[in-house]
């Protein structure tokens, strides 16, 4: 992500539009055209049947009409039903992270040099019933490292990863440029495609708009943006984690009234839902779902323009979130299901420690930085992604702020429409939105990454790569990548985050737990995770 920056202004508007980098964010092949234009109804289950046969009907909180190509979508939505599709050569579990064998047949020994080999499964093949291969590995990773080619993954295997070489047909090597072990968790968001398929005339447009052909358990069967996309078991699949249902049907119901209907009372249309209210967690319980969630990244972050004054002064962004009665967005909004963020981390992550600036609520502090910078009178429109959990959190913002005499107006719009305004370098002051980094991974490098960088879009957002502070901190930042010591790296990348704390550009405020729910009478072998979308290769039918 962080090489999305130069591209052109189209590109990063489809970036944006297409990947739904915030969380809250479509030819196909001739299979498909025919059901693009399918129904609209979200009622349409993509099939009948009953007991094992029956087809799983799910609920995503999210729009379905992201980014499907791999290589390029952060769509809650369209990352979790890839999860479903493709494989990479490896792949990591949903909740710990830990790497398995996916298309490659084992994970590396050592991890400590700059090569590593793999070979292929035998016998996968694609959906189309064609061999996966090395040329198909090789064919992925030219993508993402091309340097003419911008992709999301790019920022995530650029700065470590040389080159992959196709040994024979079926074993490559991945060619590093430094010994990076972090970087075996992130193969699987390298997915591996057809390269029959995708090498094609405007086959990454198709990937775009929803078409997906990998090597996975399921394969998609239907896809209507903006209403639903269907799957059904893979019968070729000789991977490690075998298809149970016969065929699903994801519906995507952004609005939480409806998508909590989907899934409530005797007649309930669904057996699972993510992004579940809080308001209506009790409600499901008392009719009989289970409902869980998970903490993690999740996070409500304010991101400052710096060439607006008086946001350029550090003083003030930090004003600002000191002035945030954090405690009481966290009981009356999120009803008790985050924090307080005292790092750009969650407190969960392995490399997590409380930063040196902790943005506790105190008023009276952001008096005297306001006045310190000679700040008064100041108005402030918040423009915020209509999130629903963001929505119910403004509230407490524009209490905050107005008083410590800061005028404060809210502005929720969609996301799309909040991006293609900076995209298209509209003046703004502050964004309220919602991140989650986790669906990439755990690691704090690329976690900071994601964020942070000379190339990195938030930067150019923030209209802040070209500050002395934002120059050494990427420095920093590169050092910590290459450090080969763990520990010293761990002590690196919290030694920057603490300036990422102190600059208060684009931070969180909270961070939140996302809440799964589903009907246990019928599903066993659900894990909730702790950042958007589900995962289901583990499920099964009761």
């Amino acid at each position: 992500m962080r090489d999305e920056n130069r591209t052109p202004a189209l590109h990063r508007r489809s970036f944006l539009k297409y990947t739904g980098a915030l969380g809250a964010a479509a030819g196909l092949s001739s299979t498909l055209a025919a059901c693009s234009s399918g129904p609209e109804s979200t009622n349409d289950t993509g099939g009948s049947g009953s007991g094992r046969n029956a087809t799983l009907t799910a609920v995503i909180g999210y729009g379905n009409d992201g980014s499907w190509d791999p290589t390029q979508t952060a769509s809650a939505f369209c990352m979790a039903a890839n999860n479903h599709v493709y494989e990479g050569l490896l792949d990591t579990d949903p909740i710990s992270r830990e790497p398995y064998p996916a298309l490659a047949t084992q994970v590396p020994a050592d991890l400590t040099g700059t090569s590593w080999k793999f070979t292929l499964r035998a016998g996968a093949t694609f959906h189309d019933g064609k061999p996966v291969t090395a040329d198909d590995v090789v064919f992925v990773f030219d993508r993402i490292l091309d340097p003419n080619t911008q992709t999301l993954a790019k920022g995530f295997f650029a700065s470590w990863l040389k080159e992959v070489r196709k040994i024979d047909a079926q074993n490559v090597e991945l060619v590093l440029k430094f010994p990076f072990p972090e970087g075996i968790s992130r193969l699987t968001l390298a997915k591996v495609m057809p390269k029959h398929v995708f090498s094609q005339p405007g086959a990454w447009d198709d990937a775009i708009k929803g078409k997906a052909i990998g090597s996975g358990p399921y394969r998609q069967t239907a896809h209507h943006p903006k209403s639903n996309t269907t799957f059904e078991a893979f019968a070729a699949y000789n991977g490690p984690r075998k298809p149970a249902f016969k065929k699903m049907n994801w519906l995507t119901i952004v609005d939480a009234a409806p998508r909590v209907a989907k899934i409530s009372g005797a007649s309930a249309g669904a057996q699972i839902a993510d992004n579940i209210p809080y308001a209506n967690i009790q409600q499901l319980r008392k009719g009989g779902m289970t409902v869980q969630g998970g903490a993690g990244m999740n996070n409500l972050f304010l991101m400052f323009n710096t060439r607006h004054k008086p946001f350029d002064d550090v003083r003030v962004r930090q004003a600002l979130h000191y002035a945030i009665d954090t405690g009481k967005m966290v009981e009356v909004a999120l009803r008790g299901h985050g924090k307080p963020s005292s790092s750009f981390l969650n407190e969960a992550n392995p490399s997590y420690r409380p930063a040196k600036t902790v943005y506790s609520y105190d008023p009276e502090k952001a008096k005297k930085l306001l006045k310190a910078a000679g700040v008064k009178g100041l108005k402030i429109e918040i423009l915020s992604v209509n999130v629903s959990w963001i929505v119910d959190c403004l509230p407490t913002i524009k209490a905050s702020w107005d008083a410590i005499g800061v005028q404060t107006t809210l502005s929720p719009q969609e996301t799309t429409a909040v991006f293609t305004k900076m995209d298209q370098k509209q003046d703004y002051q502050v964004v309220a939105a919602a991140s989650n980094p986790n669906q990439f991974g755990l690691d704090a490098d690329l976690i900071m990454h994601y964020n942070y960088g000379p190339q990195n879009p938030w930067m150019g957002y923030a209209r802040w790569a070209g500050d002395p502070v934002a120059k050494q901190l990427f420095k920093d930042m590169d050092r910590a990548t290459q450090e080969p010591d763990a520990d010293k790296k761990k002590t690196m990348i919290q030694d920057y985050i603490d300036v990422v704390a102190e600059q208060a550009v684009l931070y969180p405020v909270v961070h939140n737990e996302l809440m799964t729910a589903w009907n246990p009478r019928r599903l066993a072998g659900i894990r909730p995770q702790p950042y958007p979308g589900i995962n289901l290769l583990q499920a099964k039918w009761v």
